[in-house]
C-alpha cells in the first residue's frame, strides 16, 4: 500500500474513533465528578478508609491530601522494590538497588514511568502488577482530580474556598473511568496476541540451535492502563515495540487511540461542567492544531532519507518495527510525546534530526497536545489564563475568564505554574552538560560542534524535558544509570509534577472565592477562532522564547549539518 495512503487511513481511523467517543465519554466523566450518588464499592472504600465523602476541602486541604497520598505511594513502591527478593513470584530476582528503586518509585507515582532498568531482569511478576500497575491507575486519577478541581474553581462560588474532596475524586476517577475502560482495552489487546501470564518465561531453541530464554508477564492488563492512563512504562524493555506488548498494526492503532482518548474527551467534560461546550471545543481545537502540525512535520521528516543507512535502505527504517512502518511509528511517537505517556514503539534516538526535534518540541510545549490524563486540560487552562491576561493588556481591561476576574494572585499562580518546567529542563541540562563525567555516559560525544557532540547535547536535553514534563520517553544513546542521573532526573520528576499541581490548586482556591460577573465576556470572547488563535500563539511563544536557544544548540544545529 502507498505509504501516504496508509498514513492517511491510520490518522483517519484514530480521529473517527475519538470523534465517536467524544460526546458520550466526555459527558459521562462530567456526571462522574459532578454526581452525588456513590457506588456500593465506593461507599465500602470510604468506610474502610474513614473518609467522609460529604466533607469538601479547601485548596490547602486538597493539596495536602494529594501530597500525602503521593508520598505514601512513593514509600510503598520503594519498599516493595527493595524487598521483592523475599516476596512470592520473584523468580530469583533480588531486591532493587536503592538508587534505581528511588528513581522508579518517583517515576511511577508522578505518572512519568521513566525506566532506567531492564524490566525483565529487574522487576518481578509481583512488583509489576502490585506496585507499578497500581500506580498507573492512581497517578492518572490524581491528574484528573486536579483538572476537575480547577474547573470547579471557575464554576463555583464558595466563600469558604471548597473545591471538592480529593479522596472522592481519586476513587471515582479510578473505579468509574480508568478501571472499566482499561478492562475493555485489555480484552481487545488479548485478541491481538498480547500475552497475559504470571509465568516467568519459557526456554526455546534459537535459529542457530542455542537455547534462548524468553520472558513472560501479565502484559495485556498492564498495557491497557499504561496507554489509557498516559503512563508509558513497559513491562518489557522494548516497550510497545515488543511483540508481546504490541504485536499487530491493529493493536498499535488501539494503543494510539487509548493514549488520546481521555485527554481529548476531557475537553468535552470541561465544556459540560462550565455550561458552555464551545469552551471545550476551543481548547480541543488548539490541542488538535498543535498535534496535527507536529504530526505533519515529523511524518515529512521521517518519510525522506537522511544518512548512509537510510539511503541504502530507501527509507528511515532504522529503529522502527517493520510491522508498523513509518506512518504507525510516527503517529505513535507524536501521540506519546504529546500526551505525557512516554511509551514508544520505535527508537526516538534513531529519528532524523528534524523528526527527533519535533517530538522533543512536543514535550517542551508543556504536554498540552493534548496532554496527559488531566494534566493536558489543566495545562491548557493555565495557558488560557495567560492568554486572557495578555488580551487584557492589549485592550486595557481587567482580564476575565469564564466570568471570573483574574487579579494579581491568579496571574501569579498561573505564571509560576508555567515557569516550573522550563526552569527544571534548562537548569538540569546546563548542570549536566558541564559535568566532566557526562561524556562517558553519552553514546554520542566528541569535540564541540561535531555531529556527535550536538546529538549528545540533544540526548541530555531530551532526558530532562521528558522527566520535567512527566513523559518518560528517552533518546536511548544516553546511559542514565549513574547516581547523578538517577537523583537529578528523579527530582525533576517530583518538582515537575507536584509544584505545578500546588500552583494549579492554589489558583482554583482563589477562583472559587471570586464572584461571577454578570456576563461571561470580559476582556474578549473566550470561544471561537480569535481566542483560539491567541491561546495557540501563547503556547507557541512560551515554548519558542524559552527553548529556542537550547533547540538551536541541539536538533536545529544537527539538522543543518
Amino acid at each position: 500500500m502507498n505509504p501516504a495512503l496508509l498514513a492517511g487511513l491510520q490518522i483517519a481511523t484514530v480521529i473517527a474513533v475519538l470523534a465517536l467517543a467524544y460526546v458520550p465519554l466526555g459527558d459521562y466523566m462530567a456526571r462522574v465528578f459532578d454526581g452525588t450518588r456513590d457506588l456500593r464499592v465506593e461507599a465500602v472504600t470510604y468506610g474502610i478508609c474513614r473518609i467522609d465523602r460529604r466533607t469538601e476541602q479547601t485548596w490547602v486541604g486538597y493539596a495536602g491530601s494529594l501530597l500525602a497520598f503521593s508520598a505514601a505511594s512513593v514509600l510503598f513502591l520503594y519498599v516493595l522494590q527493595r524487598i521483592q527478593g523475599v516476596l512470592p513470584l520473584n523468580d530469583g530476582l533480588p531486591g532493587v538497588s536503592p538508587a534505581v528503586a528511588f528513581n522508579t518509585a518517583v517515576s511511577f507515582v508522578t505518572n512519568t514511568n521513566w525506566q532506567s532498568y531492564v524490566p525483565e531482569t529487574t522487576m518481578s511478576n509481583l512488583t509489576q502488577p502490585l506496585g507499578l500497575a497500581v500506580q498507573n491507575f492512581v497517578s492518572a486519577a490524581v491528574g484528573m482530580a486536579v483538572a476537575v478541581a480547577l474547573v470547579r474553581g471557575f464554576v463555583r462560588v464558595r466563600s469558604g474556598g471548597e473545591i471538592g474532596n480529593f479522596w472522592v475524586d481519586l476513587t471515582r476517577g479510578t473505579l468509574r473511568i480508568l478501571l472499566p475502560i482499561s478492562f475493555v482495552i485489555a480484552l481487545v489487546l488479548l485478541t491481538q496476541g498480547v500475552v497475559q501470564s504470571f509465568s516467568s518465561g519459557f526456554t526455546a531453541h534459537g535459529l542457530d540451535g542455542s537455547m534462548t530464554n524468553t520472558a513472560l508477564a501479565p502484559a495485556a492488563s498492564q498495557e491497557a492502563i499504561k496507554v489509557l492512563g498516559t503512563n508509558g512504562g513497559g513491562i518489557f524493555a522494548a516497550n510497545s515495540a515488543h511483540p508481546f506488548e504490541n504485536p499487530t498494526p491493529l493493536s498499535n492503532i488501539v494503543q494510539i487511540i487509548a493514549l488520546l482518548l481521555i485527554p481529548v474527551c476531557l475537553t468535552r467534560t470541561f465544556g459540560t461542567m462550565v455550561g458552555n461546550r464551545k469552551q471545550g471545543l476551543t481548547v480541543l481545537a488548539v490541542m488538535a492544531t498543535l498535534w496535527g502540525c507536529l504530526l505533519a512535520v515529523t511524518l515529512a521528516a521521517e518519510s525522506g532519507t537522511r544518512g548512509i543507512a537510510a539511503n541504502a535502505a530507501g527509507a528511515m527504517m532504522e529503529g522502527k518495527e517493520v510491522r508498523f512502518g513509518i506512518p504507525g511509528s510516527v503517529l505513535y511517537a507524536v501521540s506519546t510525546t504529546g500526551t505525557s505517556t512516554g511509551a514508544v514503539n520505535a527508537a526516538h534516538d534513531s529519528m532524523s534530526p528534524l523528526g527527533g526535534g519535533a517530538v522533543l518540541l512536543n514535550m517542551l510545549f508543556g504536554e498540552i497536545a493534548p496532554g496527559g490524563v488531566g494534566t493536558g486540560l489543566y495545562g491548557m487552562l493555565i495557558l488560557a489564563v495567560v492568554a486572557v491576561f495578555v488580551g487584557g493588556l492589549l485592550v486595557g481591561r481587567t482580564p476575565e475568564f469564564l466570568g471570573k476576574k483574574l487579579g494579581r494572585r491568579e496571574i501569579t499562580m498561573a505564571a509560576l505554574s508555567v515557569l516550573v518546567m522550563p526552569a527544571l529542563v534548562l537548569v538540569g541540562t546546563a548542570v549536566t552538560v558541564v559535568l566532566d563525567s557526562t561524556t562517558k555516559f553519552q553514546g554520542n560525544s566528541g569535540d564541540p560542534g561535531t555531529p556527535g557532540s550536538i546529538h549528545g547535547f540533544t540526548e541530555v536535553l531530551y532526558a530532562y524535558a521528558s522527566a520535567a514534563n512527566n513523559n518518560g520517553s528517552a533518546f536511548g544513546g544516553l546511559t542514565v544509570t549513574s547516581d547523578w542521573f538517577q537523583t537529578s532526573l528523579g527530582l525533576a520528576m517530583l518538582f515537575g509534577r507536584f509544584l505545578p499541581i500546588v500552583f494549579v490548586l492554589a489558583l482554583a482556591g482563589s477562583l472559587v472565592k471570586s464572584r461571577r460577573t454578570a456576563t461571561d465576556v470580559g476582556t474578549l470572547p473566550t470561544t471561537g477562532p480569535l481566542f483560539g488563535t491567541l491561546l495557540l500563539g501563547s503556547a507557541v511563544l512560551v515554548a519558542a522564547l524559552t527553548f529556542f536557544p537550547a533547540l538551536a544548540l541541539g536538533p536545529i544545529a544537527e539538522a543543518m549539518q
